[in-house]
This record gives C-alpha cells, structure tokens and sequence, in this order.
C-alpha cells in the first residue's frame, strides 16, 4: 500500500501559514487535473497520504478540569478577560459587574452542609421526623425533603434548590418508571447521589433489585440505600449509614458544591463568549475568503497564488487564535489547519463548490465564465468551510495548550462535515456576494488602462 503513495516533499512551514497548505492544495489540484490530468479520487489518496506524513509526529494532550476551587476561580477569570477583549466598552461595564457578582455569590456561601431528599410529585417520602433524627450527625445540616418534581416536563433540567445541595437522595418508587430514569439522568454525576428504594414483602426483594440493576445506568450500581419497610430510628440508621459516613466530610463535600457551581458558570460564561466570537470571526471569514479569492482571480501562475493565500490565511488563522485567546503553539495550530484543509479536499468542498458554480454559470454565462472566476470563488469557498471547522475545533479545544492530533485524525472528517453542511444552508447568500465581487473584479479590469508601448 504504501508505494501507490508518491513520495511528497514538504518543507517545513513557518507557524501560523496555514494558506501554505490550504493554498497548495487547492494549486495541486488545478495543476494536477489540468496539467497532469491526474482523477480527482488519485488526489484524494494523496492529500489522505499527505496527511499521515504531516501527522507522523503528533502531540498528544486534553484539556483538564481544575480539580480546586481556587483553579476554577482562576479559569473564570480567564474568562471574564476576555469578554473585556471582546465586548463593545459602553456594555461591557455593566455585564461586567453583573458577572463578578455571580462569581462572588458562589464564593462567598457560607451555608451549612446541605441534603436533600427528593422525588416525584405524588410519592411518598419515609416519615420526615424519622429521617431526620435517623440522619443526625455531628455537623449541622440543611435537610429538605420533597416530592416536587414534575412527572411531565420539557427540559429536565434539576431544579436550583436541588442543585445547590451537597447530597442528594432519590427517593424511588418500584417498579422503575422512565421519568424517575429522566430526573436520575438530571442529576450531575459530579453531585454525591444515591437511591433509596423500599419494599415490604422480603421473599421477592431479591428478584426486584437485580431487575432494577439491570435497568440502572452503570453509576447507580452500589448506590442503592435499601430499606425493607423500616420504621425505627436503628433501623434507618442503618440504611443511611453510607450517607452518615459521607456527611462526616463536611468541607469537602461543601467544596465540591462549590466547585460544581463554579464549573457551571464558567460553562454559562462560556457560552456568551463564543457567542461574541462566532460574531468576531464572521468578519474574518467574509474579509478572508474575498482575499483569498482576489488572489486567485488576479494571478494565473500557481506558485504566485500560493504566496498570496498563505499571506491571507496566516493572517485569518493568527486572528482567529487570538479571538479564541488560544495558548496552542503556532506549529501546532498549523497542524491542526492542514489536517482540516486535507480533510475538506478529500470530501470534496472545493469539488461541489464548482460543479454548483458551472450550473450558475449557465444562467450568468459573461460575468461567471471570467477567466479564473470559478476557481477563484471555489477557493473563497474552501477558505469559508476550513475557517468554519477550525472555530469549531477552537471551541471544543478551549484551554488545551497540547491538542491530541491523533484525536484530530477522527475529528476532522466530521468538522468539516458540520461546517460544509452550515455553509450550504447559506450558499445562496455566498452566491449573492460572489456576483457583487466578480462584478467588481470585472469592472476593475476593464476600467484598468493597457499600458502604452513606447
């Protein structure tokens, strides 16, 4: 197999060129199809053979969550940074304000260890004084207990109450019903959790419980608080007696909570932020490809156009990683772009993008049929979906300094799925601008005056 690979000699690239790659690409195959006359499936196997011989060395790394508080503070700080970076100043006090406060809120809860023992709406729940003196311990103790939660619902998302506790236990009626398996599922795995069942007939208890392990997810198993009708305090004791032993840890338990609460908003902080830069790189993405494609469309000489598109992507890629406040080495980044622009060529982006462009053509023959115009906006085209796909390993890299390449391998067929599908929703629009811009491009060279010859 490897020999019907050619050997392909590539030099070693500066950080942050990403146009290199994407540009020879997309120079390969004009000159391969055109000059060599090579199948497009031939330079499929080679920007797939590339691929592998770029990645041959690959770094491996995940992003990690801080295990402490004070490490989660530190990441929502980070980001609170960066909302300054990109907000519009006149808002950006305001929202700031608001976010620090959110922050503090967490920080500053002081409340005493807390649990809660829950279910759904019209079960009921072991006899409240006898859980409470059944659960009493040396710390003090927020208890709530409550079947409140709705048996119909639209998000099944766990109420804030019941988030904000230490501990929680779920109180389940037998036999299992899916919407107790919805609210067990609504219950973060990082939240100290466990079931409570009960049963009065001792002779089919066995059979119930190995029916419900059965059905359980795998994080429920040996979470399971049996109590087989208890109705004195020894007896609940002993059924709690996990819970006991967990409450004795009452600063870590508190610091978990603290931790959970704090990843959230980071979550939720998140979110807005890379609301704010899908908005910043939109620019980049409508300035980029139309460079992209003016430097195509102005030379006809393949070596040329890689210079211009490497000039230009660079630039786009260099933007993007500051937008993204991205701490990934430059060599690294431009790994990543090759891998993503090898996987665009190998599906062929570049492909459909002209086979749509020649059946405009028909109905726009004089302006879409300008010398290099096709293969000008085809690239324009690449650059959009390879920049969409890179925002969006971007965001799911946030916080990775070493990406796992060897992840990218399987990722990056995908991403450029996703971002090709998103761009074809709106490839009327990137026809309606493509016209504007030939039209420009038309007009800039008939109106461009011959030089005279002396």
């Amino acid at each position: 197999m490897k020999n019907l690979i050619p050997s392909i000699s590539i030099p070693n690239l500066p950080a942050g060129k990403m146009g290199v790659v994407l540009g020879s690409l997309i120079a390969g195959q004009w000159v391969f199809s055109d000059l060599v006359h090579v199948p497009s499936g031939g330079i499929a196997v080679m920007a797939a053979g590339a691929g592998l011989w770029f990645l041959s060395k690959p770094a491996v790394g995940s992003f990690v969550p801080p295990s402490t508080v004070k490490g989660w503070v530190k990441r929502c700080k980070d980001v609170l940074a960066q909302f300054e970076s990109l907000e519009d100043p006149s808002d950006h006090l305001l929202k700031a304000s608001s976010r620090s406060l959110e922050l503090q809120e967490v920080l500053s809860r002081k409340t005493p260890q807390s649990l809660a023992l829950i279910s759904t709406i019209g079960v009921d729940l072991p006899e409240v004084g006898l859980f409470e003196e059944s659960i009493v311990n040396s710390h003090s103790l927020d208890l709530v207990c409550s079947s409140t939660l709705p048996i119909k619902n639209k998000s099944w998302e766990l109420p804030e109450k019941f988030f904000q506790k230490d501990l929680i236990i779920y109180y389940l009626p037998l036999p299992l019903r899916a919407v107790d398996l919805l609210w067990l599922k609504a219950i973060p795995e990082d939240l100290g959790s466990w079931i409570m069942v009960s049963s009065n007939d001792s002779v089919d208890w066995s059979n119930e419980l190995n029916a419900l392990n059965s059905q359980l997810p795998e994080r429920w198993k040996n979470r399971i608080l049996i109590s087989e009708g208890s109705h004195s305090v020894q007896q609940m004791k002993n059924v709690l007696s996990p819970v006991r032993r967990c409450l004795e840890q009452s600063k870590r338990n508190i610091d978990q909570t603290r931790q959970r609460l704090l990843s959230r908003l980071h979550t939720s902080w998140q979110s807005d932020l890379e609301g704010l830069r899908r908005e910043k790189f939109k620019a980049i993405q409508n300035r980029s490809q139309w460079l992209v494609a003016g430097a195509v469309f102005a030379s006809p000489v393949p070596s040329t156009d890689l210079l211009s598109l490497a000039v230009v992507n660079g630039l786009m890629i260099q933007e993007m990683g500051n937008i993204w406040s991205c701490d990934i080495k430059p060599d690294l980044l431009n790994k990543v772009a090759r891998q993503l622009a090898i996987a665009a060529l190998a599906q062929g982006v570049v492909e459909w993008s002209g086979q749509t462009l020649l059946g405009v053509a028909k109905l726009h023959g004089g302006t879409w049929l300008a010398a290099g115009a096709m293969q000008a906006i085809s690239a324009a085209y690449l650059t959009r979906v390879v920049g969409r796909s890179m925002a969006d390993w971007m965001a799911l890299n946030n916080g990775v300094s070493e990406p796992d390449l060897e992840l990218l391998k399987l990722q990056a067929p995908e991403l450029i799925s996703r971002a090709a599908e998103k761009e074809k929703v709106d490839w009327a629009n990137f026809l309606k601008q493509s016209k504007n811009w030939m039209n420009e491009q038309i007009e800039q060279k008939t109106n461009t005056p011959k030089p005279q010859l002396s």
